[in-house]
């Protein structure tokens, strides 16, 4: 006879999302508690770094709205990155990309910085960054998804290597000095990228201390445009229809490969201007351009569970813990920015222990042959 496994894994029924919203913030508070455990050990007072955390470091600072400013900084790349693949895995496209999309996006942004910058007012410069940071994120992306449709390649292998071709695309640019190369600064003796002009840095507003980052009203603005899209629109539909059966998509006459396309290219679009807004808000381009958005991008649509407003609130949440961490961490020799990633990684794995369990139960096989013999 064949044996029966020890555990049988049974999915659960009636689970209200209520539940699985407490779940998830208990699973947020036992990582929280882990790490408290490992800051104890480092005997770092755990209630004293997560309130430096939470407060970003700006209590008794003399700049605060310069700590707002670059939080915003990093909140908007990360939240464009996650809104954007949160699209593809939608359409079960698994892109990867995010890094070499971000920082293809990155480096046309600047060729457009860098060459109308000094000769066009500051409006339309930052509107050409843009559509540049556009269109090569989402040609970075979009032959990725031409070569699914017409080979039905791989397009996680597909796209995680092109990473690495966009970022050693970056390091060769910020490495080899030429006549040819204007990204780098001519007046100085090793390679460095030159800084952009006046014109080509993102527009912000007074507000009186703060300056407010125009990148973060369009960020939340393309939020809104892309629910609307997502949940009233028919190209909206035929993403959800594709992503769950793409058999079904086609016996309903929607042509699939256009789909996947479409949905590519604005995916990875998204995140291309998610560069070309990193690049303008600081300035420069740099070798550490994305700060790893097109990787935590991943986890934040993951946690948010590819929902719009769960995307915006995770993205401000791992943001403050990142960023705070990094404030914190000059205060305490013993810890350094990398903290944040350990404790995302731990809420990451928590979370999605909750989500398994919310879901689904280990069923004995004592219990079960019980239940056959009733």
């Amino acid at each position: 006879m064949k044996q029966e496994p020890l555990f049988r894994i049974v999915k659960r029924d009636g689970v209200r999302p209520a539940q699985q919203v407490l779940a998830y913030a208990a699973a947020v508070a036992a990582a929280l508690v882990i790490g408290a455990l490992l800051l104890l050990s480092l005997d770092v007072n755990p209630l004293e770094f997560y309130q430096r955390i939470i407060t970003l470091g700006i209590p008794g600072n003399k700049f605060p709205g310069r700590i707002v400013e670059n939080f915003v900084k990093l909140f908007v790349p990360l939240l464009l990155t996650s809104l954007a693949l949160a699209l593809a895995f939608k359409m079960r496209f698994w892109n990867i990309g995010g890094e070499g999309q971000f920082i293809m996006g990155a480096i046309c942004a600047s060729v457009a910085a860098l060459k109308l910058g000094a000769c066009l007012p500051k409006p339309l410069v930052i509107l050409l960054m843009a559509l540049c940071g556009l269109v090569g994120g989402g040609l970075y992306g979009v032959f990725v998804a031409a070569l699914k449709v017409r080979w039905n390649t791989n397009e996680t292998l597909l796209t995680l290597m092109l990473n690495y071709i966009a970022i050693y695309l970056l390091r060769f640019l910020g490495e080899t000095k030429g006549d040819w190369n204007f990204f780098l600064d001519p007046a100085s003796a090793r390679p460095k990228f030159i800084k952009f002009p006046e014109q080509a840095q993102m527009i912000t507003f007074d507000l009186g201390g703060f300056r407010l980052n125009l990148s973060l009203l369009i960020a939340l603005l393309l939020c809104v445009l892309i629910f609307l899209y997502l949940r009233y629109t028919k190209q909206g539909y035929e993403i959800a229809v594709v992503g769950d059966s793409p058999n079904t998509a086609r016996y309903a006459g929607m042509k699939v490969g256009k789909i996947v396309i479409r949905t590519i290219f604005l995916s990875a679009a998204l995140i291309g201007l998610a560069g070309a807004f990193s690049v303008s808000s600081a300035g420069i381009l740099s070798a550490s351009v994305t700060n790893n958005v097109g990787w935590t991008g991943i986890v934040v649509a993951w946690l948010a569970k590819l929902n719009t407003l769960g995307i915006v609130v995770t993205s401000l949440f791992i943001t403050v813990l990142r960023f705070g961490c990094q404030n914190a961490s000059t205060t305490y020799s013993a810890i350094d920015g990398n903290f944040a990633d350990l404790i995302q990684g731990i809420i990451l794995f928590a979370v999605l222990a909750a989500d398994f369990f919310t879901r689904f139960k280990l069923v004995h096989r004592a219990k079960t042959q019980k239940e056959d013999a009733k």
